[in-house]
């Protein structure tokens, strides 16, 4: 993974600077905190108190009210009446930590599971989200928040324990999944799995403190500044960079907790050392997998340009930098600027940098003519979209406006880009139920003799 000698921004998604374990030193540790989103979550009620305090005092902290699971045989409706005026509190983000814990099983299951619905109908009257604590009661949690859960206001699976499966069972509820720097254990290769398969903008990490320190720290007192452990781990099971992860999971935090959305469109964006282009929105296709009109975000990155680019103010945007290539791409269909794709890659090309187009390979049908010999000399890479093995299933799943021309027409391009231009790669997203990758990987590397690439579904950029 790339090395960066600046620390970026992190946002610890659920901290406990309200435990008395802080209580000797919290301003000195408050110091260096002060570039981070923290929220700090309470326990019980005076945790709760304490929360609010630390959020009213430090501008970067944020507090979250609740009572644990294994605390709630003792809560009273005082104790709720005190967490629902809490969320009121414009400090006050996030309903929690609740949930349920049969590993200390301190409390019986009826009195977690009451308290837990308890905790989601004040969430849902304070429209506020909720934080989900939960260990060794995956099967007992998921039908109380299928019923009662509103992913409309949002919640997180905090500090998830479980593998793939239960992280993907939770993201079609609409959480978030937060993973914490048990991650970094040797022996957790089921979270390092878990942490592949959860899209982008449901992404968040934590530390927990001061629990669960990272595996360096193991046994020590955990902080926020000690995040950055678990944001390697993650990035690295991710093949993102540190920069990536960090301003993913910040933006998630900033959209999830503070309602923060962003508002300018970036017209040129980094990912990993690839320098990515927003040419377009425009798209001849309606992808069942593409988030371009919902949500334009990749990889934190806003895309959702409402006026798009001209080359020159592309070229301006890129500036000096020297990244590994240049993507023309977007969230879009980019040949359909194809002057502009032209202009840009041949001033990246002066620069003697390496350009990659990633196109749906319409762009002969879209411009009525043979663009390949235009591209020969401005672009060393084209990424082709291919996603299926056969029109039926393309039309299915792109809902091209062309559907009797488009997949046709793609898979000429292929192979006009084949026997023209340095290289060619044609990709797929998957798993995508209908389709057999294994086909399109067929038709990829056997008939159209090119190399192939799956992208995993929901993990665009």
């Amino acid at each position: 993974m790339e090395k960066s000698a600046r620390v970026p921004r992190f946002a610890d998604s659920h901290a406990h600077l309200n435990n008395r374990d802080f209580d000797g030193d919290i301003h000195e540790v408050a110091a260096r905190l002060t570039d981070h989103l923290i929220l700090n979550v309470a326990y019980d009620i005076p945790s709760a108190h304490g929360a609010v305090a630390l959020a009213e005092r430090y501008p970067n902290m944020y507090a979250a009210a609740g009572v644990h699971p294994n605390d709630v045989e003792k809560i009273s409706e005082a104790d709720y009446q005190t967490i629902a005026t809490l969320a009121r509190h414009p400090r006050v983000v996030a309903i929690g930590e609740t949930g349920l814990d049969y590993f200390r099983h301190r409390t019986g299951a009826d009195e977690q599971k009451a308290a837990l619905r308890r905790h989601l109908k004040i969430a849902r009257e304070a429209k506020k989200p909720i934080i989900i604590h939960c260990r060794d009661a995956f099967a007992d949690i998921i039908p109380i928040l299928k019923k009662e859960f509103d992913p409309a206001i949002g919640g997180v699976m905090h500090c998830f324990s479980e593998g793939p499966k239960e992280a993907e069972e939770s993201i079609k509820l609409g959480m978030h999944v937060s993973f914490a720097g048990n991650i970094t254990y040797p022996k957790a290769q089921n979270l390092r799995d878990a942490a592949k398969v959860v899209p982008p903008e449901k992404l968040l990490i934590e530390t927990d403190c001061p629990f669960l320190a990272p595996q360096k720290k193991r046994g020590k007192r955990n902080d926020p500044s000690l995040i950055i452990e678990t944001a390697k781990t993650v990035a690295d099971v991710r093949g993102v960079t540190l920069e990536d992860l960090a301003r993913l999971t910040c933006r998630n935090f900033e959209k999830l907790f503070l309602g923060i959305q962003p508002k300018q469109a970036e017209i040129v964006y980094k990912i990993r050392n690839s320098l990515y282009v927003n040419v377009t929105r425009e798209c001849s296709n309606v992808c069942d997998f593409c988030p371009r009109l919902e949500n334009p975000t990749v990889q934190g990155h806003y895309l959702g340009i409402d006026k798009e680019p001209s080359a020159a103010e592309i070229i301006a945007a890129i500036g000096g930098q020297r990244p590994d290539e240049v993507v023309l791409c977007g969230f879009g269909e980019p040949t359909i600027r194809l002057d502009v794709v032209k202009a840009v890659a041949a001033e990246m090309k002066r620069r003697g940098l390496k350009v990659r187009l990633n196109t749906n390979g319409q762009g002969n049908l879209l411009n009525k003519r043979d663009i390949v010999p235009e591209l020969a000399g401005l672009i060393d890479t084209v990424s082709i979209s291919l996603n299926a093995p056969d029109q039926a299933t393309y039309n299915r799943i792109c809902h091209p406006q062309n559907k009797l021309n488009a997949f046709p027409a793609l898979i000429a391009f292929v192979e006009r880009c084949r026997d023209t231009l340095p290289e060619t790669v044609v990709s797929a997203v998957g798993p995508i139920e209908g389709v057999d990758m294994d086909n399109v990987r067929r038709l990829a590397e056997e008939t159209l003799r090119v190399k192939f690439r799956l992208r995993q579904f929901n993990m665009v950029g």
